[in-house]
């Protein structure tokens, strides 16, 4: 279930090694297995999943927020719908990467957010 979930919501053409090594995925299975968090760690998206993303009058959050889309990404609402409710004062389009971008593309992510506070004064 992990490594498939690896697989299918990276960008890697086809091949999951084109995204990771094999000792990243052993390393992620094993922490996985060791400290018995595989149900935690899936139980937001079993949430989300019953109790999809929905705004209220008062719910919008007015902290400045950074979004970095990337292409393979589990699918999110379009921008609109999430500027209703959060403060998108940095919103980039990244060129390649998934769900996992940050063990996926670690420089592009890391440029991004630091560009995010920057831009913060």
């Amino acid at each position: 279930m992990i490594i498939e979930k690896f697989k299918a919501w990276s960008d890697n053409d086809g091949n999951i090694e084109n995204s990771f090594t094999k000792k990243e995925l052993l390393a992620n299975v094993t922490l996985y297995w060791l400290t018995q968090t595989i149900h935690s760690s899936i139980r937001m998206y079993h949430e989300i999943s019953n109790n999809p993303l929905k705004f209220g009058k008062d719910d919008f959050v007015k902290t400045p927020v950074g979004f970095a889309m990337f292409p393979k990404e589990i699918p999110v609402p379009p921008r609109d719908y999430i500027e209703k409710g959060f403060n998108i004062v940095h919103w980039t389009k990244m060129p390649k990467g998934g769900h996992f971008a940050a063990l996926e593309q670690p420089k592009l992510l890391a440029d991004d957010m630091i560009r995010f506070f920057i831009n913060l004064k």
